[in-house]
């Protein structure tokens, strides 16, 4: 049951039933008041003994943003969402942290964690993966009761490995991990970010994009015992060309 733990906890894996969102939209932060309920996002709970990230809406420069709050915790917000990235082939949102994970390593599950990440979950087909993880995926679905997505990028912030750096999740190969922040130049400024999905994929999994299912976030650190603040700005799927996407 392990290995069944480690895939779902290494994909943010527990997602309500997966709906379709008319022109790929993701519930826009600066469109809710702060203080008031993070509308449309399903709080995620994959280390269940760890305690919450802190998840509240807040002002900045006059825009309602998303303030995560994390103290030795782990959990994360998602929104069920189906995306052609044919038609819609770039995610594009802004983040800001306080300050990197002094601890943290990406290369070890105790240093799994990261002051801000963006998960970006895909359809792709479970009769493609080699018989032993699907085997490993339906049990895994039969134990949450919940369908888990089979790849994932995870989108960092992290603390010391160099821009551009792709692995695989410490937790499970079905999730890539590319490192777009690292350390502290841009700490405590806010950074646009725009990814060209189908070119990341290709570069994390070595071949073409299925559908986007969900798109989720999270600030953790229950691994290695930290805090960290971090702040989210609204998500978006767009259309258009692919020139001017940030690699």
């Amino acid at each position: 049951m392990m290995d069944i733990q480690r895939i779902a906890a290494g994909i943010l894996a527990i997602l309500p039933v997966i709906t379709t969102a008319a022109e790929a939209e993701v519930p826009a932060f600066s469109k809710m008041s702060p203080g008031s309920a993070i509308r449309g996002w399903t709080v995620l709970k994959p280390a269940p003994k760890a305690a919450d990230t802190r998840y509240s809406l807040a002002t900045e420069s006059g825009t309602t943003v998303l303030k995560a709050e994390a103290d030795q915790a782990m959990s994360g917000l998602t929104y069920p969402v189906r995306v052609d990235i044919r038609q819609y082939p770039l995610l594009r949102w802004r983040w800001k942290i306080a300050a990197p994970l002094k601890t943290a390593d990406m290369t070890q599950k105790a240093g799994d964690d990261y002051a801000a990440r963006i998960y970006v979950m895909f359809d792709y087909p479970l009769e493609k993966l080699p018989f032993g993880t699907r085997a490993k995926f339906r049990l895994a679905e039969t134990f949450y009761g919940q369908k888990i997505p089979t790849a994932a990028i995870n989108y960092i912030w992290d603390n010391k490995h160099p821009v551009g750096t792709i692995q695989p999740n410490t937790y499970t190969d079905r999730a890539r991990m590319i490192v777009l922040q690292s350390g502290t130049v841009q700490a405590g400024l806010w950074v646009t970010e725009t990814r060209d999905l189908a070119a990341d994929f290709r570069a994390a999994f070595g071949e073409e994009a299925p559908d986007v299912v969900a798109v989720a976030l999270a600030t953790d650190t229950d691994n290695t015992g930290e805090s960290a603040v971090a702040w989210y700005g609204d998500i978006e799927f767009l259309p258009g060309t692919k020139t001017g996407a940030r690699q």
